[in-house]
This record gives C-alpha cells, sequence and structure tokens, in this order.
C-alpha cells in the first residue's frame, strides 16, 4: 500500500468513525490512529474490506488484549464477497456449478476472520444490517461434520439464524469479517 493509498484508508476509516459513534461509545479516534500506527500490517486487511464493499468500523474495545476490533459494517453483506460457498471442503465436494471460492478461504487469503453467531448478534445491536442479504457465520464443529453451515438476517425486525449445505451459496449471501489491532 502506497502512502496515497494508505492516507486515503485512513480518512475513510476516521470519517466512517466519526459518523457512527454510536458503535464504538467511549473510544477516541485518537487511540485507534495510535493503534493502527503500532501495528501498520492491520492496513492490508482493512484495505481489502473496504475494497470488497465491508465499510469496516470500529465495533468495540478488547481492554483485556487492548484491541481495537472492526468489523464490516456495511448496510447489506459486503458485495464483492457474496456468491461463496462455506469452506474448501465444500467447494471441493461442488460437482457441477463451483463458485468462485469460500467465505472460509477468502476470509483467510483477506487476514480477517468470519463474525461468529454471537459477534453477529451484537453487532445487529449497532444498527440493521442484512435486511436484503444475508451472511455466512463461523460454524460450530458439530454442525459443519454433518455438511451443514449457519448463516444470519435480519427479517421482521428480528436476527434469525438458519443453516445451509455448506456448498450452497447464493448472490445475496456473502460473509462479514471481523479484525483485532
Amino acid at each position: 500500500m502506497n502512502a496515497q493509498e494508505r492516507a486515503g484508508l485512513l480518512d475513510a476509516l476516521k470519517s466512517r468513525f466519526e459518523k457512527n459513534m454510536h458503535r464504538h461509545e467511549g473510544i477516541a479516534w485518537a487511540a485507534v490512529a495510535a493503534r493502527l500506527e503500532r501495528h501498520p500490517e492491520a492496513l492490508k486487511p482493512l484495505g481489502l474490506m473496504e475494497a470488497t464493499g465491508g465499510e469496516p468500523d470500529v465495533v468495540g474495545h478488547d481492554q483485556e488484549a487492548g484491541h481495537i476490533v472492526f468489523c464490516d459494517c456495511a448496510p447489506e453483506s459486503p458485495v464483492g464477497r457474496r456468491s461463496l460457498c462455506y469452506d474448501t471442503a465444500a467447494l471441493d465436494a461442488r460437482k457441477e456449478n463451483k463458485p468462485q471460492g469460500s467465505a472460509m478461504d477468502v476470509a483467510g487469503e483477506m487476514g480477517i476472520h468470519l463474525l461468529t453467531e454471537d459477534q453477529y448478534r451484537a453487532l445487529q445491536k449497532l444498527g440493521e444490517f442484512d435486511t436484503k442479504t444475508s451472511s455466512w457465520v463461523a460454524s460450530p464443529p458439530d454442525v459443519r461434520s454433518l455438511g451443514g453451515a449457519l448463516f444470519c438476517d435480519r427479517r421482521y425486525g428480528r436476527v434469525f439464524v438458519y443453516h445451509n449445505g455448506a456448498q450452497s451459496y447464493y448472490a445475496s449471501r456473502g460473509f462479514r469479517g471481523s479484525l483485532a489491532v
């Protein structure tokens, strides 16, 4: 990332941070900027989150570890991360009409993690997300071992958790990620 790209990303993050203070009450931008300055390697995954339509923003501060937590806060599942099955095993199991990839692989390549169900529910307390789309969430091993995976959305003013075959993919389903810096 060159200096101009870095400055552009930091400006976008700061602007979003200031427009959405309800997502990170008690956290100052100066603390976020200082954390990013100490951990410049975090700018690459944040840049990828931004480039794929995630609109990353600060959603918390892990006091114990000292981490600032970023999460995709786009109103709908990030457009650049849709039409993916759940993981490599699901992708390999498809014999026809394979998607371009899997949510777990793309997240790993980006350096971020799929939200857990608890993280997804916490995000939904900060706003209304995925009212027209859905997002894969990290699935428990017992669900995955049976061929399934979990996804979530918000409909009728409620957050729903569903299951699907891990090899399924839809144009309206992507994934949301998080990054602890």
